[in-house]
Order: structure tokens, then sequence, then C-alpha cells
């Protein structure tokens, strides 16, 4: 069976391209693309016996690809992917078993179930339960399935390394399709609200969000290669997939690349030799200039309302007083709920109702971990505890993963502007849970005296 991932970074992106191209033409071809995706994953995995920590590369895969795939129908319902992580998570457990040591995140899955109960209590009677729980907790129960598989799984850097590579694919994809289907931005760019036109019709929050993944994966791959061309080619993409960050307007996955890059070049420069940090400079120089010039198009581009934007100011240059875009009243609604309800909270998938009947806002906060208060009480608190201290505490022991950081940061970042409304968050904190080592060079065997002098 072809290994992708072992193709060269050229192939993969002109691959991936050549797909978009053919599926914005046809569009049916979206839906071949995805369940062939699937049908591939699953062959790898079971016919490889997860050795090679197939199942990681199959749930990276498909969590970046799954705004693309949202975007354009492809999906039978639409939370598959994180269903499709849980599974694939599930067999991979089946077949390689998981560490002991990962009872803590077993422990936060049954953190859960209260919630449940609670929300049987307290649903409506005209809404479904079953929808209301199952949308609100799939992307914590994928968290945890993601964390019991992930925990001290070893994986090499390389093959770390190729699991990004292959992934950048889908993501490109979307950038490509975004340069293609979205209309003329000065057409569309009118205020500097999160714009749906200029994100593919659909939501900028979570479009930039996968974005920023790409970019965060192509600038590491442009720090740390030594080939001149793919250089060239990772700083193009960056760029691209930045210019496209901006233009959604939406600026938490845009910012949370920043951090996630900053955070691995902190980690490099420690861990790395003083010769190795001098080597940054002139790469970074270059990531400079060229994050000047594509700001400079931007703001062009959109008249000066990307300026704005960031300056969080209305398109007549007035400041504005709510930096959150109306997010602090919602999540100050939800901590009103956590306060009268602090033990168990008001249950999964119940803060809309109670919001609706409190101010009659229909809205999400987009916050993972306010709702996580509302709606869990106390044990959403105990919940967090968990998610948090357990892989810092990890850390201590196991600083082999040059990327923990910059996916926990993720992790928490994006929860607390676009909470867990994609596989993405739930998926990369698993990540940065794997024990990542790098292989020991195998010594080559000592050439006899004989053979020495008959080499000579």
């Amino acid at each position: 069976m072809i290994k992708f991932e072992k193709l060269s970074f050229p192939l993969i992106v002109a691959g991936h391209i050549i797909l978009t191209i053919f599926m914005i033409a046809l569009p049916f071809l979206v839906k071949i693309y995805f369940y062939a995706a699937i049908v591939y994953f699953a062959l790898r995995v079971f016919t490889s016996a997860d050795r090679k920590q197939e199942v990681l590369m199959a749930c990276c895969y498909l969590a970046c690809a799954e705004v693309f795939l949202r975007m354009n129908d492809a999906l039978f319902f639409y939370e598959m992917i994180k269903y499709l992580v849980i599974i694939f998570m599930l067999a991979g457990l089946l077949i390689r078993g998981f560490s002991l040591k990962s009872i803590p995140y077993v422990f936060y899955l049954l953190l859960l179930v209260p919630s449940i109960v609670v929300a049987s209590q307290n649903i409506p009677i005209s809404e479904s339960l079953r929808k209301a729980v199952a949308f609100n907790l799939s992307g914590p129960v994928a968290l945890g399935v993601t964390a019991i598989y992930c925990f001290q799984r070893r994986v090499t850097s390389q093959r770390l390394d190729e699991i990004l590579k292959l992934c950048l694919g889908p993501i490109i994809m979307l950038t490509f399709y975004l340069f293609v289907v979205t209309p003329d931005i000065r057409e569309v760019v009118t205020d500097t609200a999160s714009n749906f036109a200029a994100s593919g019709g659909y939501g900028p929050n979570q479009v930039a969000t996968v974005l920023g993944i790409g970019m965060f994966i192509c600038f590491i791959r442009f720090l740390r290669g030594k080939n001149l061309w793919i250089n060239v080619l990772d700083v193009v993409l960056f760029l691209g997939m930045t210019y496209r960050g901006w233009l959604t307007f939406s600026r938490g996955g845009v910012l949370t690349a920043f951090l996630m890059i900053i955070a691995v070049i902190i980690t490099l420069f420690f861990l790395k030799r003083s010769e190795f940090r001098f080597s940054f400079l002139p790469k970074l120089g270059v990531i400079a200039l060229g994050l000047v010039l594509a700001w400079g198009y931007t703001s062009l581009a959109t008249s000066g309302l990307i300026d704005k934007r960031y300056a969080n100011e209305d398109a007549a240059g007035r400041a504005k007083e709510d930096l959150s875009t109306g997010r602090a009243k919602l999540i100050s609604i939800e901590l009103e709920a956590f306060l009268e309800n602090p033990i168990a909270g008001i249950g999964a998938g119940q803060v809309k109702y109670y919001r609706a009947r409190k101010d009659g806002i229909v809205a999400a906060s987009h916050n993972e971990t306010s709702r996580l208060l509302s709606e869990h009480g106390s044990i959403g608190i105990l919940s967090l505890v968990v998610l948090i201290f357990t892989p810092l505490i990890f850390r201590l022991t196991h600083k082999g993963n040059i990327y923990f950081y910059a996916f926990l940061i993720f992790w928490i970042a994006t929860i607390n502007h676009s909470a867990m409304r994609i596989a993405a968050p739930a998926f990369f904190y698993g990540m940065a849970l794997l024990y990542v080592y790098q292989p020991k060079k195998k010594k080559k065997p000592a050439v006899s005296q004989s053979k020495a002098v008959l080499a000579a």
C-alpha cells in the first residue's frame, strides 16, 4: 500500500492542489475523496496493526480536513469527524493497548457522566436529550479517548514530522480553495466583523483555526529544514495561509498560531546548542520581512480595515468597548449559571436554554472553560485540573517533544475562543502527551584488518 507520508513534500502539495481543482469543477468528488480517505486510513491501521502509529496519522489528517469537508457538505452528519477520531483511537487502543499511567484521563471521562444525569432532568420536553448531550460532549469525549491513546505512546521525532507533513495536505486544499472560490476581497470586506464570504461561506473562526495549524506546521518546517527549494515552498505556503487567515477577520486562530510559533522558538532555543540558536536569525528575518509585506498587501486589499480589526476598532475607526465582540456578556451568564448550581452544574448542553430564559439570548460564547463551569459545576473545575496538570507533570520527565508547549497552547487558546466545535483541539491536546524520542543510530560494523588492506 502506498505510504503517502513518504512522498516528497512538493508531490504532496501538488497532489492536493490538483485534487482541489477537480473538486471545484466536480463538487461530488469531495465526498468520494472523504470516504476514500477513511477506507485508506482504516486499511493502513488494521493491516499494519498500528505499528507506526497509523491511527495518529489518520486522525490528524481528518482533523485538519474537517473544515474543508464541512464547507463542502461532504460529511454524513455535522460531528462526523469527531466520531471518526474516537473510532480510530479506540481501534488503536484495542490493537496496541495503552499505558496504565493514562488513568487520569479515564477519570476525566467518568467526570463527564454526572452532567448527562443532570441534563436528563432539565432538558425541555421539545428537545432531544441525545442530540444535546452528543453535540456538547463529542469534543470532550474525543479529547479523553485521544489522551488515553497518546499518553506516553512512543513515537520517533521523524515519524511525528512525517505525520505533520502529510496533514498539511488538507490545509493546503482549504487555502487553495479559498483563493479560487471566494469573491473579490474589496467587494466583500466592508466592515471589521468576522467575514463569512472571505472564509468560503463557512465559519471564519473555524477556518482561521485550521489555517493557523497550517501556519505553524509550515513555520517549523521552514525553521528546521535545510533544503533551499523546500524552504521557499514552506515560506510561500506560510504567507499564503497567513494572508487567508487575516482575511477571515477572525483573530483567534491567527493569534493562536503565532503563540504556538513563539512557544516552539523558545523551546528550541533552550534545547539546542548555541550555534543552532544563531542559525535561527536569518530565517526569522525572512519570516519577519515576509509578514510585513503580507500585512501591507492585506491592508491595501481591505482598504485598511484589517488594521482597524486588530486595533479593535470599527470601520469608522472608533474603538470598540468590548474586545471579546460580545462574548464577555455570554460568558458572564454562564458564570451566573455556575454560581446558581456550583456542585454539578446545569447539565450537558443546557447552557443555551439557561441563557435564553435569562436574557433571551440564543448564542454560543465559544468558550469551553466557562461552559464546563456552567454545565458541569465544580466537577468541571476538577476536569480542568486533570487536563492542565497531567501533561505538565508528564513534561517534567519527558522533554523529547519539542512541540509540547505549542500543542498545549493550541488546545487551551482554541477552546477559549472557538470551544470544541471542531476535532482539532482535542486531537492536538493528545499530541502533547506523546513520548517523542530520537532513534539510536546503528553503528557500522567494524572492518577487519584484512578487508581494510584489500580495500586499500
